[in-house]
């Protein structure tokens, strides 16, 4: 088994109006990147980013769940790769009893980031899906990481908070972000 962490969310090359997610090999200089939905990508930008959203996201409930019953997801392991998919299962340990739950492989991540549990995959995945590149090339336009996922994470907001935010940004003279930010606020009033 692969012990992997999140390195980012990226907007897809491969399907349009969706996100990758990229992972990064703990021991090598593989990464697997894994397509997932928007909500999913946003779920995870928002705890990324460490903001706090006023009402528990459905992930946050989840983990909410197996807190108030006393069990831990303590694993993530995307356990299979067949015809473009990846399949993943929860371990969860509840009072010393290990359940294996089936999840979509962008619920099992988005869970993970959350509970800070670690992720694996098998070395035969990582064969068969994993890229060597380069961490720039990663990212369009020469953004960074941080940028990318800020993104996803703006699209989360709702506009008073956008607002809030694109007045920070144009006192701290960062044109870019307010002009993105503006551009997302007008795209939304339609």
């Amino acid at each position: 088994m692969q012990a992997l962490k999140v390195l980012g969310i990226t907007f897809s090359q491969v399907q349009s109006g969706a996100y990758a997610i990229i992972l990064s090999e703990l021991q090598g200089k593989r990464r697997l990147p894994i397509v997932i939905g928007t909500a999913e990508a946003q779920s995870i930008a928002i705890c990324m980013e460490g903001l706090t959203p006023p009402r528990p996201l459905t992930h946050d409930l989840m983990l909410n769940l197996l807190a108030a019953i006393d069990a831990v997801l303590t694993e993530v392991v995307i356990y299979k790769y067949a015809k473009g998919v990846f399949y993943a299962k929860l371990m969860i340990d509840h009072h010393k009893r290990l359940i294996e739950l089936d999840s979509r492989t962008s619920d099992a991540l988005a869970l993970a980031v959350r509970a800070k549990a670690a992720i694996y995959t098998t070395d035969k995945i990582m064969e068969e899906a994993g890229v060597i590149m380069d961490d720039d090339d990663l990212w369009e336009d020469d953004e960074t990481q941080a940028e990318q996922t800020s993104k996803v994470s703006y699209e989360a907001m709702n506009l008073e908070e956008l607002q809030k935010t694109l007045q920070e940004a144009i006192a701290g003279e960062d044109y870019e972000k307010a002009s993105y930010l503006r551009d997302l606020m007008k795209k939304r009033k339609k």
